[in-house]
């Protein structure tokens, strides 16, 4: 049991970081990827399900828990772990990105935001300390600063106006955070694509000297080569001895890439909605178990996955499940590329170990690139 937050860098390979956050409810192996249980479930799976695939933490949306069940109710419940039934550690993003989608809903200046909930229309107002007041309520144990996000392209004095707000709110947070031993809150990096706006934004918040670093928006529209190039540019600034979060990103090929970089920690909706919507990520690239092909086809998706979803049932089922908008087939693609995803962090993590990153990194791409075709 650890009482404190500890990161603890083990290896590196190339510009690739192994490491653990160590914190009361538990280890994160690092790098790491924390499945988005937006409302306190990550869509239909089971959380027993979630930490069986290696699953060290999970994320939560500050935004819609305040909104629906509730921050105070959930208190009043014990906090969000005993709620859902998850003891293990819980990122909560702070409710900025999704506040900030809202366009035409809410009224942003200095104090905070002022917004209609998407559910009932009814007004609210989040300022920095409200959002750590609410993450606070739903004992998370890494708790997200508010920033303002904004989608690209945008103007850049819109884009440096963003981004000293989201730093004067990062001072904010972390004097309403305080000291909360064996908890950390993170500051978040803006700046947009300008390089100058993203390397004083990172040089404000290690001024601060908080327990944490993440990198925002960077999921927001912009292509992947402005995204690696912010972050070529803003992680030599950060810390080496902090942990780096890229907030959500993104598709392996993203991750890979990202992990190359420095990046410690990643979540993204993308394994579970693209489940959803009949979309398989697997160690052969993207597979759109809906088309035609795959209607009389009894091979799993991938013979050697350690996941049922994965091995364990046909193309053929899972073409018939999704075609036939059977919530199952969700479920299944759904377990098949969170298990995925864990298997390439898990991959990603032992070639750092061995000082091989760079040959994982190749190989995977290779075998990304070669596609899914039949065995011959």
């Amino acid at each position: 049991m650890h009482d404190k937050f500890t990161f603890t860098l083990k290896a590196t390979s190339g510009g690739a970081r192994l490491g653990e956050v160590a914190m009361p409810r538990g280890v994160i192996r690092t790098p790491a990827f924390m499945p988005v249980g937006t409302v306190g479930t990550v869509k239909a799976m089971y959380l027993d399900q979630v930490r069986e695939l290696g699953a060290d933490i999970i994320l939560g949306n500050t935004y819609h828990l305040m909104l629906r069940p509730g921050p105070e109710r959930v208190a009043r419940l014990g906090g969000l772990h005993e709620l859902i039934r998850w003891p293990h550690p819980i990122l909560t993003d702070s409710g900025g990105f999704q506040v900030m989608s809202l366009s035409g809903l809410r009224k942003l200046d200095e104090k905070g935001v002022t917004f209609k909930s998407h559910v009932d229309g009814s007004l609210h107002h989040m300022s920095p300390e409200r959002s750590i007041e609410i993450q606070g309520m739903l004992d998370s144990d890494i708790q997200m600063q508010l920033d303002e996000c904004i989608a690209l392209p945008a103007e850049r004095k819109e884009i440096e106006r963003a981004m000293e707000m989201s730093l004067r709110w990062a001072e904010r947070c972390r004097v309403a955070f305080g000291e909360q031993p064996g908890k950390a809150m993170f500051g978040i990096v803006q700046g947009g694509d300008q390089p100058d706006l993203r390397i004083r934004s990172a040089e404000g918040l290690k001024e601060l000297d908080l327990k944490g670093y993440a990198v925002g928006g960077l999921a927001v529209g912009e292509p992947q080569d402005v995204m690696l190039g912010m972050l070529d540019i803003t992680l030599p600034v950060l810390p080496t001895e902090k942990p780096r979060y890229l907030m959500g990103v993104g598709t392996p090929d993203d991750i890979l890439k990202s992990v190359a970089r420095g990046i410690d920690m990643f979540d993204c909706v993308m394994p579970t909605r693209s489940g959803r919507h009949g979309l398989a990520f697997t160690r052969r690239g993207r597979v759109n178990i809906r088309n035609a092909r795959h209607a009389e086809d009894m091979r799993p998706l991938d013979e050697q996955s350690n996941c049922p979803a994965s091995r364990d049932y046909s193309r053929a089922y899972l073409h018939h499940l999704t075609r036939s908008n059977e919530a199952l087939g969700g479920m299944l693609l759904s377990w098949h590329n969170l298990a995925y995803y864990q298997e390439l962090m898990q991959g990603i993590r032992k070639s750092i170990e061995e000082g091989r990153f760079a040959d994982f990194y190749a190989e995977t791409i290779e075998m990304w690139a070669r596609g899914d075709i039949d065995p011959v």
